[in-house]
């Protein structure tokens, strides 16, 4: 998913600040996969279910940002409120990317899902993997004294 991410953006497709925190549980999920390789760990395993989870969840809030469901970040939404803390030097400033991307607008969609629809679909099923590898992991047991 988050190698999908990077490559949206190479083909120009700015993401916005919601699209960036999906992002990170992403990141999450593929650092505890990782440690699984050396670590067998129901924890692990777990964290990576919270993680995928945590993306999906996100991915369905920034949906309904972009539907106009409920209101999203002010700070990236189309209401421009966000601009009131700047200053006229922060306004002026051209060290920023080309083009800024808000929350609340739909950037690309395939059979009329955007981006974060799709992210929180194969998210929930991502945390569904991580779920059924929970469950068929073997707990620990406590060690005996004898």
């Amino acid at each position: 998913m988050l190698a999908g991410a990077f490559v949206f953006e190479a083909l120009g497709y700015a993401p916005c600040q919601m699209c960036l925190w999906q992002r990170y549980p992403h990141a999450i999920a593929i650092i505890v996969g990782l440690a699984l390789i050396a670590f067998t760990n129901r924890w692990l395993i777990g964290l990576g279910a919270i993680a995928t989870l945590t993306t999906a969840v996100t991915g369905i809030f920034h949906s309904g940002v972009e539907q106009k469901w409920w209101n999203g970040p002010s700070s990236c939404t189309g209401n421009g409120s966000g601009l009131s803390n700047l200053s006229g030097a922060d306004l002026l400033n051209t060290d920023v990317i080309d083009k800024v991307v808000m929350c609340d607008q739909i950037s690309w969609a395939f059979i009329g899902l955007s981006m974060p629809t799709w992210n929180a679909i194969f998210s929930i099923f991502l945390a569904l993997i991580w779920t059924v590898a929970l469950r068929s992991s073997k707990p620990a047991k406590l060690s005996s004294l004898n």
